[in-house]
């Protein structure tokens, strides 16, 4: 997709060099404005960051000087500070030709897919200012089946791949993704983001219906306390006390058993945890709320975390990679905070999480712990949810007027 992206930029830079230079000295032709500068009587050039390159390196090699660089430096630590450019990053030179040499009056540093920050160094000044692209929303409603996993659905179904995480975000308490079944499927409304003809990512996510095992499991939209959650039909909240899974989209290799011959050792033996593989360096994430009481490497289980959360419940991630940046014995951690990355470290035969759950001292079997819903919508919320919900479900299941449609929850 990015590939695509750059290749429509490209074009239309090149588009905008030709126009510049076939209008010559008509000054009747409305401005060719780019990136926020009128880019008539300019050449332009995109160029992609070569690995090594540095700003003092690329900005030299148009006279930009050490002075004016230490200034650069000054103006963009908050913003794009120099030292994060990235090799395969792209940026586009504004340049002037005079009788001995090129002038760089402007370079746009293109951040992402819509953001980009422009250096000017007009006259003796410098300055630097962020830009985004013109996107257009556009307001989406998809239907897919499951057929192997929902990535593959979303892949087959030709959606944005970013509505995938996006999904999952939303039902990471609720549906078990590594126990979709063929035949799942789901209807999700939602706002896309386009530059040109191009999607370029996913915006707020109005409605899904998400039929799992012969269930059907609806997200609506709805603020409470000040922030936007997802809601069952009924009012219950889609989050609960445990997260699903500790990582996201990778597959089960190994399930909780009380007798399991052991892939190193040989030995038949208790495996009280449930085995996720997945690429080292995945994250790690914090199943709920708590504090870590272990961090240690052992010979057989490698790197460990154990955190201790409300309701005489404890988990444990085996074979770590590493810790995150800052967790350590006493380290309150959130639900959902990476607390570290997937190894295999210990006895292994590849890279995977061992993840474990235990109440009291008894270990659990992580698949089928009973979970219990936070707080559900507010009595003085009902009312307005209500309306929110049927909105919302009639546009999931069928078609409804514009005028019907909820595109602001502040509206009714």
């Amino acid at each position: 997709m990015k590939r695509l992206y750059y290749t429509i930029i490209s074009l239309f830079i090149a588009t905008a060099i030709i126009s510049c230079s076939s209008k010559g000295a008509d000054n009747s032709h409305e401005p060719n404005i780019i990136f926020g500068i009128n880019a008539d009587n300019y050449t332009l050039e995109r160029k992609t960051v070569e690995k090594g390159e540095s700003w003092s390196k690329i900005l030299g090699n148009y006279g930009i000087g050490t002075q004016k660089l230490l200034r650069l430096d000054q103006l963009t630590k908050d913003i794009c500070p120099l030292r994060n450019i990235r090799a395969g990053s792209h940026y586009t030179t504004f340049t002037q030709q005079d009788s001995t040499s090129v002038r760089l009056d402007y370079l746009v540093y293109e951040k992402t897919l819509i953001d980009y920050v422009v250096f000017a160094f007009v006259g003796d000044s410098i300055s630097v200012r962020e830009g985004q692209r013109e996107v257009e929303i556009k307001r989406q409603k998809s239907t897919a089946t499951i057929n192997t996993s929902l990535w593959g659905a979303i892949m087959e179904a030709k959606l944005p791949y970013s509505l995938a995480s996006e999904m999952e975000d939303i039902y990471q308490w609720t549906v078990d993704f590594f126990a979709i079944q063929q035949g799942d499927s789901f209807t999700v409304i939602y706002d896309e983001k386009f530059i040109d003809t191009l999607s370029v990512g996913v915006g707020r996510v109005w409605g899904v219906k998400f039929n799992h095992r012969g269930k059907e499991i609806y997200a609506i939209p709805f603020e409470q306390g000040g922030k936007l959650q997802y809601w069952e039909a009924d009012g219950g909240s889609l989050r609960k006390q445990l997260l699903k899974a500790p990582l996201k989209f990778t597959r089960i290799s190994s399930k909780f058993s009380h007798a399991r011959l052991h892939p190193v050792t040989r030995k038949v033996r208790p495996h009280h945890g449930v085995d996720y593989a997945a690429p080292i360096g995945t994250p790690v994430r914090a199943v709920a709320d708590g504090v870590v009481t272990v961090k240690t490497r052992k010979k057989a289980d490698g790197n460990i975390l154990k955190i201790k959360h409300p309701g005489n419940l404890s988990s444990g991630y085996l074979h770590l990679k590493g810790f995150a940046k800052g967790i350590n014995v006493g380290t309150r951690v959130s639900q959902g905070q990476v607390i570290g990355y997937v190894g295999s470290t210990g006895y292994s035969t590849g890279p995977h999480l061992d993840f474990r759950l235990w109440k009291g001292n008894t270990p659990i079997n992580p698949l089928n712990v009973p979970q219990k819903p936070a707080e559900p919508i507010a009595k003085s919320n009902r009312e307005k949810f209500d309306k929110i919900k049927e909105r919302v479900m009639a546009e999931l299941n069928g078609e409804v007027p514009d005028s019907m449609k909820v595109t602001n929850l502040e509206i009714l």
